[in-house]
This record gives C-alpha cells, sequence and structure tokens, in this order.
C-alpha cells in the first residue's frame, strides 16, 4: 500500500447521534419542540400571531441545531463568533514587504 494512509473526511460523524446531532442537540432541539407542542395544545390556533408565536420556540432550536459547512451546526458557529469577538486578539501589521524592505534607524 506504498505506506499511503487515507483518512475519511467524515471521521467525526460517528462520534454523533445519526450523523448530525450531538446529545445537547437534541436536548435543545427536543426541549423547543415539547414548548412548541406545549404552546399549540395551550393556545387559541386561530388568530394568526399566537400561532406564529407558538411555533417559534421549535423554530428556533431547529434552526440552532441546522448543520452549517466546516461548523458542527449553526450553535457552534455562533459560539465561535462569540469567542472570537470576547478573546483578546492582537495582529501587528508588518506591512507587505516586510521581508524584501531593510532596516532604516
Amino acid at each position: 500500500m506504498n505506506q499511503n494512509y487515507l483518512i475519511p473526511t467524515n471521521t467525526k460523524k460517528g462520534q454523533l447521534i445519526l450523523s448530525l446531532f450531538t446529545p445537547l442537540d437534541l436536548i435543545i432541539l427536543g426541549s423547543g419542540l415539547l414548548v412548541t407542542l406545549i404552546l399549540v395544545m395551550i393556545l387559541p390556533m386561530d388568530i394568526t400571531w399566537v400561532a406564529v408565536l407558538a411555533i417559534t420556540p421549535g423554530i428556533i432550536c431547529a434552526l440552532l441545531v441546522l448543520p452549517v459547512a466546516y461548523y458542527h451546526n449553526v450553535r457552534q458557529l455562533i459560539m465561535e463568533i462569540i469567542q472570537y469577538f470576547n478573546s483578546r486578539n492582537r495582529y501587528v501589521w508588518k506591512g507587505w514587504c516586510y521581508k524584501d524592505e531593510s532596516e532604516s534607524k
């Protein structure tokens, strides 16, 4: 085999439930759908804005666990964005030709 090893691209999917969800994702999705189900049973569905309000928790939770390219899901993407903006980042500008310039004092 010429000592070449090929690692499959979906190795992390084997650790997920149904190749999409972590246990926390299923808890978020399940709780959102449970709240939606309870609201649909309690609230009158003949008024449009009440019906939209009743299904909003399920839609929000479903969007949070929706898969996104290069990230696990939207929840993971939001967590990465928050971490990026809350961490201390210091980028020193060296210029385009930093290595080509001679030091002038």
